[in-house]
């Protein structure tokens, strides 16, 4: 049973944006368990997990590329609309939680 598009699109900005917060927040707070600068490894984390995170969101890469193969090989151009939408809400979530990560750490400001 398929889910509608619309909470598939909300579904896939969320998790891209869960999976990029928590593992940069949870990843720097073991770096400090180990001595090493909390913020600076939280910001490095979540450069490092953003294509993580866009992967995650939209379920591994083999049901989009399968979803691509169906819209240029039987000319299904809905289809590979709906899985570049997809593709781009999980890149607005992975975005969007390394800024809150820039916002929280203050990293990408230069003394």
């Amino acid at each position: 049973m398929t889910e509608a598009f619309f909470p598939e699109l909300f579904k896939s900005f969320f998790i891209a944006m869960g999976v990029l917060l928590g593992g940069s927040l949870l990843g720097g707070l073991a770096s400090f368990a180990m001595g090493q600068p909390l913020f600076i490894e939280m910001w490095r984390l979540s450069n490092f997990l953003r294509i993580w995170a866009i992967i995650a969101a939209i379920g591994g890469t083999f049901d989009t590329v399968y979803s691509f193969e169906k819209g240029f090989l039987n000319g299904e151009t809905k289809e590979l609309f709906k899985q570049f939408l997809l593709i781009l809400a999980a890149l607005g979530g992975a975005n969007t939680g390394a800024m809150i990560i820039s916002w929280l750490t203050q990293e990408h400001v230069s003394s």
